[in-house]
């Protein structure tokens, strides 16, 4: 692979003293599957905190040294501790707690990619964190003997790529109906219609969210939210960000509405993010 692509391929985002931590884009052929995969090692005693907000990822973690503390909408306890694993879509924010000795490498899936990827009705994976063998088997755990053993992030990545490309050979295709429901709530920013979607596709609206269960563990209203909290989130990050202003353009019936959501998916009021 040519320095110039391989440099476009892969962001090193490592702190010196601290973590390693590296990002691949995927191969275009994981286009609407991968979002990215990425590696990361901690190189210094510590506790670290982390607090990721309500999203559309689906990650598998492999580890290869000590376990997370994961905890979903609060605290993680002594007995959350999470090795290799994937997790489903939460709508809230999920604290992550590691002491110093990590080391893994992350998949993070699309939710329509996670569904071919996995093979699971997603809602098996929804509000929790399932064991890699759980979810993928004696090749799971093949997976990640191979890329213990491997020489270094790049060759961590080529497997990982080509593990998800091989699975995606046989998998079935998402559901046209699904593709397309899904991509209206994406395109729109969450502002889309259900009852819309659900009358265009000739289906009942409980029929949509089995199917919506089924395919990304969430129904469309919740998933609607989420696009929705995240859209305002990035215009909040604006210079001249204006909450008020947000909230009409993300489709918030007032800011009050807004400011209940933020509570919802990222645990603090819209304020409180701002000022970080």
């Amino acid at each position: 692979m040519p320095i110039e692509m391989q440099r476009r391929k892969e962001l090193d985002r490592s702190i010196s003293g601290l973590f390693e931590m590296r990002r691949r884009f995927p191969d275009p052929a994981l286009e609407g599957v991968v979002i990215d995969i990425c590696g990361y090692r901690e190189t210094a005693a510590g506790h670290f905190r982390n607090v990721e907000y309500a999203s559309l990822t689906v990650p598998l973690v492999i580890s290869f040294a000590e376990p997370f503390a994961i905890g979903l909408g609060r605290t993680p306890g002594d007995n959350d501790r999470f090795a290799s694993f994937a997790a489903g879509l939460f709508a809230g924010p999920v604290m992550i707690e590691s002491f110093g000795g990590a080391c893994c490498i992350q998949v993070n899936f699309t939710p329509l990619g996670a569904r071919r990827f996995f093979r699971l009705p997603m809602s098996g994976l929804t509000d929790s964190m399932v064991v890699l063998d759980d979810v993928l088997g004696a090749e799971g755990m093949a997976l990640r003997e191979q890329l213990g053993n491997a020489p270094d992030w790049t060759a961590r990545f080529d497997l990982a790529e080509a593990f998800v490309a091989a699975r995606l050979e046989s998998a079935a295709e998402t559901p046209l109906e699904i593709a397309w429901a899904y991509d209206r709530i994406i395109a729109s920013g969450g502002r889309t219609r259900i009852a819309s979607l659900a009358e265009r596709l000739g289906w009942s609206r409980k029929h949509l969210a089995d199917k919506f269960s089924d395919a990304t563990g969430i129904g469309p209203k919740t998933l609607s939210r989420i696009v929705r909290f995240n859209r305002a989130l990035g215009l909040s990050r604006q210079p001249t960000a204006d909450w008020a202003d947000i909230a009409a353009d993300c489709g918030y019936a007032d800011q009050a509405h807004l400011v209940r959501e933020f509570r919802e998916f990222a645990g603090e009021t819209p304020t409180a993010l701002s000022v970080r």
